[in-house]
């Protein structure tokens, strides 16, 4: 008789892996210059995604290992056609408790309705800046009205929104304050976050603007920052402001100090398994999948992938062949 599944599956650190962000799509309506260059990225022949059945179908087999919670990415993901119809589909399988999003607002307002409807709770919002000609000098389009009328339309909804702000020298630190300001009277989430060096090779990130500078910034203008406690797994260091309804919060992803408690894999919108940002991909699911495998097979060789897992990005990061990171886009790796 074959062992039964376990409710949560641990990799060889130690470590639940409970939560999957799933790419729905590479492809994008904006050029933000630190994600992709201004001509775009080349993108993957349309066959050579997963289709709605084969990401249902993987996520059925993921909450089967404990996977309790998935939050959908792109490249942005309402360029899919029928984006909510399959996420209506997802939170019908069992085992997931949490389904999400990672959106830029470009497309999204017309489907808040839907989305509220549906039970989710929280939405991410990629936000840069408030300012509308820097706005669209970092994105390189002009849509900024229309990333607020989602803000907006979220909040009126009742879902909880989480601002992403990458933080960026000489691009956009004035717009830090600004950001911040929307949590003095808005219940939400400011994140700033590290720069990283997914950028499909349009320029080279670095990092004047640190997780510690990006603090010291914010107390220095807005007073003491007091951090909330953490949960497992989180990305985001929080914090509360007194006289503010929201929280801020600074994600360390290129400092990677978060990576002991990591819970998180990744699925491309090609079916490559990552178990971390910083990882090469480390197991083609889509060739299991049209290869004819059965759930056990693939059950089998994710467990296996989640056993060799690296312990964090630095790790991630040496194996990789010649550490060609700036050579990708995060619009392919999966938000």
């Amino acid at each position: 008789m074959s062992a039964a599944v376990p409710s949560v599956l641990f990799d060889n650190h130690g470590r639940p892996l409970e939560y999957l962000r799933l790419a729905v799509t590479d492809r994008c309506n904006l050029r933000c210059f630190y994600c992709m260059p201004e001509e775009g990225i080349q993108y993957l022949p349309k066959q050579e995604l997963l289709t709605y059945e084969e990401m249902e179908r993987l996520v059925a087999i993921m909450a089967g290992l404990g996977v309790r919670k998935v939050r959908l990415t792109g490249g942005e993901p309402f360029v899919r056609r029928d984006l909510v119809p399959f996420m209506s589909r997802l939170s019908a399988i069992s085992g997931i408790e949490e389904l999400t999003l990672t959106t830029n607002g470009v497309l999204t307002a017309p489907h808040v309705p839907e989305l509220a409807r549906m039970g989710v709770k929280a939405v991410n919002l990629s936000l840069d800046t408030l300012d509308r000609a820097r706005f669209a000098s970092i994105t390189r389009r002009d849509e900024l009205p229309r990333v607020l009328d989602t803000f907006y339309a979220l909040l009126a909804a009742g879902i909880r929104v989480k601002i992403n702000a990458v933080v960026m020298d000489g691009q956009n630190t004035q717009d830090l304050l600004p950001l911040a300001e929307l949590t003095r009277d808005l219940p939400v989430d400011v994140r700033f976050i590290e720069e990283m060096p997914f950028n499909g090779g349009s320029h080279a990130a670095t990092l004047p603007w640190n997780h510690t500078r990006i603090r010291e910034h914010l107390e220095l203008n807005l007073g003491t920052l007091t951090p909330v406690a953490t949960r497992p797994g989180d990305t985001a260091s929080h914090y509360t402001v007194a006289g503010h309804q929201g929280r801020l919060g600074i994600i360390a992803a290129y400092s990677r100090t978060f990576c002991g408690t990591c819970n998180r894999i990744r699925l491309t919108a090609e079916g490559g398994l990552k178990t971390c940002l910083y990882d090469q991909g480390v197991l083609d699911i889509r060739a299991l999948l049209r290869g004819g495998a059965s759930d056990a097979d693939i059950v089998a060789a994710l467990t296996s992938a989640f056993r060799h897992r690296a312990a964090n990005g630095f790790e991630a990061e040496r194996q990789r062949p010649l550490h060609q990171l700036s050579f990708e886009s995060m619009s392919t790796i999966g938000g």
